[in-house]
């Protein structure tokens, strides 16, 4: 038989060859070295950065509650038609360039990218979450649109467009739907691994019937990145998905008071699994932000979603410890220790990171900077509202590094914590569209529904419990 030759099809073949394939065995040597990245950080002093004095603290706050009391100003306006929604939203996306020119020290080009990328993106993703799952909440949307964000960060540093694909809008939903359900106290051990054995065959191309509609959300999201990147064409993309799947899987003892197979998780442990479930999420993220990545890039996405995932452990280091999750930061609170090391070593890997960052050959000196102020500011942030964890000598020496005194910063975070029926009605107002902003709904051409299974759920089964 005569068979055409195929240029095409030949650079595919060759092309598929040479790129990184993200097995989990590339997975765990990714994640040995972060750790080792980590553990040079050790023992080290604060690094350099910008200081602050009390007056220009206080200055910063003034502005700080100027733009707040903005904000709220419109909230209770409560706007009841579509013109008075979107007239609101400019008002406040006007306060924005003042506040973050004071209170955060942002020079304009700066703020524009914020107002005119980010915050566009953000809007876009709200608006496609509302429209595919009117149920969602303002803190599912905000928790999917953090990593969106990190998507289209990582667009810029890869040389592409800015902007919200549906694959990227999928994989952003897939934290409140997926993600939340493993990290659900409800929830039995039994009923996760069910859940999670099924998402895992979705991911592997599987065509399943959903079980509940919580299942058909997911698999839609799953059609989505597969209709954009189908799998065969490029299978980096549904290796990453897969890593940070199980990545998800065998950070479930982290949940149940740091146990597997009875045996306390050891801090060497913890750090594994963090990083593997860190890098693992934002080497998904650079994935869909551009399938074909370089090894230098795919190691740069990975150490950031390792330095995040150790932020949000911060973060979450007060409410971890009520629910008897385990995480390094956890783990030194049990022993009675201060986290203070542990915060000077946090401070240290995102300078590592944000080095490797200004070595890509893409994205401007702008966006990694406000990279760099982002990461720091989670940071400071997590330790203003956690400081019964630290010393008094640390949180003296670390607050100059903050743009507001600590006190401040977990005083307004209580703050907003209180009033957050009054700041969906803003939430609300950024949803509004207004002229030639439409924004069509990515739909999967193949939508699951939780009509499609027909056997009855089994007892005691996601099928009841997780609808």
């Amino acid at each position: 038989m005569h068979h055409v030759w195929n240029p095409s099809a030949l650079l595919f073949v060759i092309l598929n060859s040479m790129e990184d394939r993200y097995s989990w065995s590339w997975v765990e040597a990714q994640s040995a070295q972060a750790a080792e990245e980590w553990n040079g950080c050790a023992e080290r002093l604060l690094p350099a950065g910008p200081r602050y004095t009390s007056k220009e603290q206080c200055k910063r706050e003034k502005a700080y509650d100027q733009a707040l009391r903005a904000f709220e100003r419109e909230a209770r306006r409560a706007p009841r038609n579509p013109r008075e929604r979107i007239l609101a939203r400019q008002r406040i996306v006007d306060v924005f360039p003042g506040f973050a020119s004071i209170a955060l020290g942002i020079e304009p080009e700066a703020v524009q990218l914020l107002t005119g990328s980010f915050l566009p993106i953000g809007t876009q993703l709200a608006r496609w979450a509302r429209g595919f799952d009117p149920t969602l909440s303002m803190a599912d949307i905000i928790q999917a649109l953090r990593n969106a964000w990190t998507a289209c960060g990582l667009q810029a540093l890869l040389g592409q467009p800015m902007e919200l694909t549906p694959s990227i809008f999928a994989y952003s939903m897939l934290y409140p739907y997926s993600d939340n359900c493993l990290d659900h106290p409800g929830l039995s051990s039994a009923q996760k691994l069910r859940f999670s054995g099924r998402f895992r065959q979705r991911l592997c191309g599987h065509q399943l019937s959903a079980c509940n509609s919580r299942e058909a959300s997911v698999w839609n999201m799953v059609q989505l990145i597969d209709e954009q990147y189908p799998r065969l064409r490029y299978p980096q993309v549904f290796d990453s998905l897969l890593a940070i799947h199980r990545a998800q899987e065998e950070s479930l003892p982290q949940l149940d008071k740091g146990l597997r197979c009875g045996n306390p998780l050891g801090r060497s442990e913890l750090l594994r699994i963090s990083c593997a479930k860190g890098g693992t999420s934002v080497l998904a993220n650079a994935c869909l932000a551009r399938p074909r990545l370089t090894p230098q890039e795919s190691q740069f996405a990975f150490e950031w979603g390792v330095l995040l995932q150790l932020g949000d452990d911060l973060q979450d280091v007060r409410e971890d410890v009520r629910r008897g999750s385990m995480t390094l930061f956890t783990y030194a609170a049990d022993q009675g220790k201060p986290l203070d090391s542990l915060v000077v070593q946090l401070l240290n890997f995102s300078q590592r990171v944000a080095d490797r960052m200004d070595r890509l050959p893409d994205g401007t000196g702008l966006l990694k900077g406000l990279l760099r102020m982002s990461w720091r500011s989670l940071i400071l942030m997590a330790v203003a509202n956690a400081q019964t964890f630290f010393s008094q000598t640390f949180l003296a020496e670390l607050e100059p590094s903050s743009p507001f005194r600590f006190d401040f910063l977990r005083a307004r975070n209580e703050k907003l914590t209180g009033r957050q029926a009054l700041y969906s009605i803003l939430f609300d107002a950024f949803l509004e569209a207004g002229p030639g902003e439409q924004n069509s709904l990515p739909r999967p051409s193949q939508s699951f529904a939780y009509a499609d299974f027909l056997p009855a759920a089994e007892p005691g089964s996601l099928g009841s419990s997780f609808a």
